[in-house]
């Protein structure tokens, strides 16, 4: 349902980000910025802009006051996230991640062979600890000034890191954690930690003793900063994932003052600790919701050291009014969790989280209908799953209905519900940037049934759909070229720019 590119690949993704720059720049999709620019505000208008056509990613050389690059917008497009993985398509990626999460014990020679290969594959691309790495070419006392972190909004209070991979480990299993949490400027040496209630980052914040440390890497290669972004389920080390899906293993080195390893081939990194009870008021911020999430108490982050390769690059990102650039992070992520939700749900068929919901309001799910009330059991079992339980609205169609065409799935909502019979109203809990929950993240939920309906749900008899027979389809487009008329009338039912794929 996804477009598929001409990806240039070898085998392995970039490994680090200045490869993966160089990759962006040949194939057209980066352009170099030498004016000097702002942190304030103004690189924000001009990304805002790009991003909204469709535009390059972004590397600024000269942000002001800052002796570091900026890249921004590298997730951008669909291409761009095809490239990072170096695969035609993101299914691709998704069947990539799901072969390696779904190894059984084979059941004849030939399914033993291929579990071997796949087994290699994965102990080949395990982490690799190594004595030293370019993220620690230069080892200075911390001081963020030296950075250009971005004040992305009229309103937000403080700069913003905004694309950091953020590393703690389970203060009881010892259990690694990889995510991506915003981090607001208090000054040269602290933060402070957006760790939201439902997040593993939070998880370990509530089970510390007095002291957790936490590193931070910015600048990884796409693909591990990507993973950060993931919601994995808690025992699952992100980069594990990572060496297997770049096809090389992820080389780490040990911090120089807490008790982590990091990602060796980062641009920079952050060390440092969050004390027990240490909290501050974080926020407001411009967040992907559209809308400035609140000031809320978060933990403080001090640091202790700060690392880097020589000419460090500061990645960023915005978000903001959908779409943003984190708009082609969560599609992906749409993507990889496809496989999984299968295995726990065989009927469904696919699935979409429209960007306009901010990947946390709605999701529309196709499904293979197997006995009466199996909608309803579809949309109560998303609201079981994972974080998939914070979605606010769920909407079932038919599996003949493709879930990416929004003007499909609108036709079936309003031919085929009944108010009265086919909206279930529950609640539980939401995302705790949803500003329109009731309580705190806690408020009502929506389900729509828009399958069609069976005598044995409690309906009269359902009515044809309208469907040309194959016969007289295969007659047109066999003939399409003597009608005269063009190729425009003849397409696929999806417009050749995708838009309604999912973006809006």
């Amino acid at each position: 349902m996804y477009n598929s590119y001409q990806i240039p690949t070898n085998g392995t993704s970039a490994q680090d980000l200045r490869t993966w720059i160089e990759l962006l720049r040949r194939e057209g999709e980066l352009i170099d910025v030498k004016a000097q620019v702002d942190p304030f505000l103004e690189i924000t208008e001009i990304v805002d802009r790009t991003i909204r056509t469709g535009g390059p990613a972004l590397l600024f050389h000269h942000p002001r006051k800052s002796a570091h690059p900026l890249l921004i917008n590298q997730f951008g497009t669909e291409r761009r996230m095809c490239l990072a993985f170096g695969e035609p398509n993101l299914d691709a990626v998704a069947r990539k991640l799901h072969e390696m999460t779904s190894l059984q014990p084979p059941q004849n020679f030939s399914e033993q062979m291929r579990g071997m290969g796949k087994l290699r594959r994965l102990l080949d691309t395990q982490p690799q600890l190594v004595s030293k790495g370019p993220c620690q070419e230069l080892v200075l006392e911390p001081n963020l000034d030296l950075l250009p972190i971005q004040h992305c909004w009229p309103d937000d209070p403080a700069p913003f890191i905004t694309l950091p991979a953020v590393i703690t480990k389970n203060p009881r299993t010892g259990e690694r954690n990889l995510g991506m949490y915003r981090m607001q400027k208090i000054d040269a040496q602290t933060t402070f930690m957006h760790w939201q209630i439902h997040k593993d980052g939070a998880t370990d914040w509530r089970g510390m003793s007095e002291r957790l440390d936490v590193a931070v890497a910015l600048g990884c290669d796409p693909i591990t900063t990507y993973l950060a972004t993931v919601p994995f389920p808690r025992n699952v080390d992100e980069l594990v994932i990572a060496g297997y899906l770049r096809g090389a293993p992820l080389e780490l080195v040990k911090a120089k003052t807490v008790d982590l390893e990091v990602p060796a081939s980062a641009e920079i990194i952050l060390e440092g600790y969050i004390t027990r009870g240490e909290l501050g008021i974080e926020g407001p911020f411009g967040d992907h919701t559209g809308y400035y999430s609140a000031a809320e108490p978060f933990p403080v982050f001090h640091l202790t050291c700060m690392t880097m390769r020589r000419d460090a690059i500061y990645p960023s990102i915005i978000v903001g009014l959908p779409p943003a650039e984190d708009a082609w992070l969560g599609k992906t992520t749409e993507r990889l969790f496809l496989p999984m939700l299968r295995m726990s749900m065989p009927e469904v068929v696919d699935y979409d989280l429209p960007v306009a919901g901010a990947f946390q309001h709605c999701a529309i799910v196709s499904v293979k209908k197997a006995y009466p009330g199996h909608a309803k059991k579809v949309i109560h079992a998303i609201w079981g799953m994972g974080l998939l339980s914070l979605i606010k609205s769920v909407v079932v169609v038919d599996e003949f209905i493709n879930v990416h065409n929004y003007e499909q799935v609108f036709f079936q909502v309003c031919a085929n519900v009944d108010p009265k019979r086919d909206i279930l109203l529950s609640e539980g809990p939401l995302d705790q940037l949803d500003h329109s929950a009731v309580l705190y993240c806690y408020g009502g939920k929506l389900g729509i049934d828009a399958t069609h309906k069976w005598t044995s749900e409690g309906v009269r008899e359902w009515p044809k759909r309208i469907e040309m027979s194959a016969e007289v389809r295969n007659l047109v487009d066999q003939r399409w070229d003597e009608y005269g008329i063009g190729a425009a009338a003849g397409q696929d039912e999806l417009p050749p720019d995708g838009i309604r794929r999912g973006l809006f």
